[in-house]
């Protein structure tokens, strides 16, 4: 950004606009940074978390360390479950992590690294499995429009199909349904069920040039995800490579460097011409600005935060991982669910996580008046896929 606009510079343009990541496949950890810092929460954090979760004072500061200590804990626990892991997830009424295995041996060993065990049928490699045989499938032959996405659930132990209310009667997504279910029971009987979820649609959240404090790249409005060494990284559907992009205040601050969508929906952006990074998220007056220390993953059950510049500041948990959403310009794979409202020009935003980097939005549903669900893609893909380093504090 310019140095002429300095004193803006600690609000907005160069920080981080928007949220959450996290994936269901190992991600490079060449590219991740050190796990959660143990300072305090601001007293702002802790006060719009209990908002928009229902939780008092006390109980958003008791989760906030809780979910800390989980994300620290989860790859030990992972490697103690070995072959027999099934997936893992935050258990918001004990505040621990919970981790699936198929074997008692391996329940004991995941206990010794102070995280709770509990038997399941299927690891999480095989419920994997029956999830990319869907994706392949998509890939090949787009999924029925009745079809919002389709995800592993460890908790549950089952790939979950998500269908729009009103299309269950539709010929197109019964045939999905009952391929699925046919693959999944030649895989070893691996359940697979369906949910019925919104009507709406889910789209991307682009947006034209309207105020905020965003990016342009063309007609189209997105914001910033996290500021990475030499730029910072967004969503891939706000744009392609070679793409030019300016700032909140109009002036030209780079170009994308890489971009993916659909498949994924992710890209970076150079950053020059008097602009630089900062490894800050914006909490837009709402919460203080949130230094990023890290990103490390947090679990499904975890809070989670979002940054944007429609909606600004917004909290939530999330909901699942892993998860193929079905938009009408094709599937995006690997994505987290959460249920942090977002709308058009959040895109490309921060999730976060305490201090630590989660994801850039990418999708959603409903809005921050009536509510609603949002994707986001993980970060520590991005990273690795790039060869970036988060800019941290």
């Amino acid at each position: 950004m310019r140095r002429t606009t300095a004193v803006r510079v600690g609000l907005s343009a160069l920080l981080v606009l928007g949220s959450l990541t996290g994936a269901g496949t190992a991600l490079s950890t060449a590219a991740a940074t050190p796990g959660p810092d143990s300072s305090a929460p601001s007293a702002k954090l802790v006060s719009t978390l209990g908002r928009d979760l229902g939780l008092t004072e006390g109980q958003a500061k008791a989760r906030l360390r809780q979910e800390a200590a989980a994300m620290k804990l989860a790859p030990k626990a992972e490697r103690a479950a070995g072959k027999a892991f099934g997936g893992s997830w935050f258990d918001a009424e004990t505040g621990k992590l919970v981790v699936g295995v198929t074997s008692q041996q391996q329940a004991e060993a995941v206990r010794t690294t102070g995280a709770t065990a509990r038997t399941v049928r299927h690891t999480a490699k095989e419920l994997d499995a029956v999830k990319a045989r869907l994706d392949a499938k998509a890939g090949k032959k787009a999924a029925p429009a009745g079809v919002s996405s389709w995800r592993v659930d460890p908790k549950a132990g089952s790939v979950v199909i998500s269908v729009r209310r009103g299309s269950e009667g539709d010929a197109a997504v019964r045939a999905f349904v009952g391929a699925a279910k046919d693959q999944a029971k030649r895989a070893g009987s691996i359940p697979v069920t369906v949910e019925k979820t919104a009507a709406q649609a889910p789209t991307t959240l682009a947006a034209g040039t309207v105020g905020g404090d965003p990016y342009y790249t063309g007609n189209v409005r997105c914001s910033i995800g996290f500021s990475v060494q030499g730029g910072f990284v967004t969503a891939g559907h706000c744009s392609g490579a070679g793409a030019s992009v300016n700032g909140w205040d109009g002036s030209y601050v780079g170009n994308f460097q890489g971009s993916s969508f659909p498949g994924n929906d992710y890209a970076w952006v150079s950053v020059g011409s008097g602009w630089w990074t900062v490894p800050v998220v914006l909490g837009w007056g709402t919460v203080p600005d949130a230094l990023v220390r890290g990103s490390a993953e947090a679990p499904v059950g975890a809070s989670i935060c979002r940054s944007g510049s429609t909606t600004h500041w917004h909290c939530g948990t999330v909901l699942a991982k892993n998860e193929t959403v079905n938009y009408s310009q094709g599937a995006v794979y690997q994505m987290t669910k959460t249920n942090v409202c977002a709308e058009g020009g959040d895109s490309g935003g921060s999730f976060i996580s305490g201090d630590q980097a989660q994801g850039v939005t990418s999708g959603g549903w409903g809005n921050c008046s009536s509510g609603g669900e949002t994707w986001f893609q993980p970060v520590n893909e991005i990273l690795s896929t790039y060869g970036l380093r988060l800019h941290t504090a």
